[in-house]
């Protein structure tokens, strides 16, 4: 039992050792490139995603056992923090600039709202990580029926494999979640 807590002592002490050293990448970049140019703002905001994205994943460590119920946690935390990222530096839809690139945001609030009404339970994270990928999907349709993004630089040719990406890390995050309420073991099965 010691050497258990050891072992997740030091994974949980590795994962924050990870996001220093990501939050460190830009300004090493920057000391060899003018294509890196961040100030407070953007290492305030790439801190602050990088501590929610840990502080997800290790409440997901804490709470189970599951192998594939913290793999889908770290898909989906995945999936969400790139999103984000990319929509605050390039966008996805045309530039950052673009307003139809807050539909990504109706996205994020649909996993959202779907782990909360599923309360974290890993059959309904699996409908609220599949009802996220059809959000994905939507928001692509839209943006391509309106012509939303079209005057951006490589139109359409950004947006559908992005959302193709986006897609397959939702529903891969789904699938993991339905793995592990498969094998979740039910109450008083274990006497």
């Amino acid at each position: 039992m010691a050497g258990n807590t050891a072992n997740e002592g030091r994974r949980r002490e590795s994962r924050w050792r990870i996001a220093a050293f990501l939050l460190l990448l830009p300004l090493v970049a920057m000391r060899f490139t003018n294509e890196v140019n961040w100030d407070e703002t953007d290492f305030t905001a790439f801190g602050a995603m990088l501590a929610v994205a840990c502080g997800t994943c290790e409440l997901a460590a804490r709470m189970t056992g599951n192998s594939a119920y913290r793999t889908a946690v770290g898909v989906a935390v995945a999936a969400a923090f790139i999103l984000i990222w990319m929509n605050l530096a390039v966008g996805i839809i045309g530039t950052e600039d673009n307003s139809a690139n807050l539909m990504f945001g109706g996205v994020l609030a649909v996993g959202i709202v779907g782990a909360v009404i599923a309360r974290l339970r890993p059959q309904g994270m699996a409908r609220a990580l599949l009802a996220t990928a059809l959000a994905q999907t939507l928001v692509a349709v839209i943006a391509l029926i309106a012509g939303l993004g079209s005057t951006g630089p490589g139109w359409p040719g950004d947006v559908l494999p992005l959302t193709g990406f986006f897609t397959a890390l939702w529903v891969g995050s789904a699938l993991l979640f339905q793995k592990a309420a498969r094998e979740q073991v039910p109450m008083g099965s274990a006497w």
